[in-house]
């Protein structure tokens, strides 16, 4: 369903756009496209004094606090590899890139898995400022912005999505989550769209 409304109390989330998932190829389009949609809806809501949140994902050195689970994908590279790849990761592969214009307003969280719910401060953060509604966009669409909505879903609030603003590493994976997921869950629009309405907020 299209977003029909924004509550007066909305925040945007903006998942994961940092130099180590910005950087790589992503569909449909690429991940500075998505941070430029990000900085204009972070601009909007920052104007109108409405929460913006920084999520980003990040490990300890030795990778101890990683997810575990094991999983049907078989691995890209071998274990010496893996090793390799682990002391070569950027020193800034956390870092949210400085396109966004990070504000010291600016709510950060930081995780260690998918979503931005689970083992974070996230919903005491969302709940003491009284907000209903999240607007989510960011990287990569089938991972960390599903797994945070589904969260946000089963935390009760109203979930809208800026479909322009959000990318992935396949496309299939994307639309799936686009067209068959992000319905259930919650109500989709433009970064275009979505501006108009935060603009109506503060018409208020």
């Amino acid at each position: 369903m299209a977003l029909t409304t924004l509550d007066p109390k909305t925040a945007l989330v903006l998942i994961d756009l940092q130099h180590g998932i910005v950087a790589p190829p992503a569909v449909p389009r690429s991940g500075a496209e998505v941070v430029a949609c990000s900085k204009e809806l972070a601009d909007a809501f920052r104007a109108q004094g409405l929460p913006v949140v920084l999520v980003n994902v990040a490990f300890s050195p030795d990778f101890g606090d990683a997810p575990k689970g094991r999983d049907d994908e078989e691995p890209e590279v071998d274990e010496s590899e893996a090793e390799k790849d682990e002391e070569d990761m950027p020193a800034d592969f956390a870092v949210i890139v400085d396109e966004l214009g990070a504000q010291d307003t600016d709510i950060r969280v930081t995780k260690h898995q998918w979503g931005a719910f689970h083992g974070t401060d996230l919903d005491t953060q969302l709940r003491r400022r009284g907000v209903t509604q999240i607007v989510l966009a960011g990287l990569v669409t089938s991972r960390g912005v599903d797994t945070t909505a589904r969260e946000a879903y089963a935390h009760n609030y109203s979930v809208a999505f800026a479909i322009d603003a959000m990318a992935d590493r396949g496309i299939e994976v994307h639309e799936n989550a686009i067209e068959r997921i992000f319905p259930q869950i919650g109500q989709r629009a433009t970064t275009k769209e979505i501006l108009a309405m935060v603009q109506r907020l503060g018409n208020l």
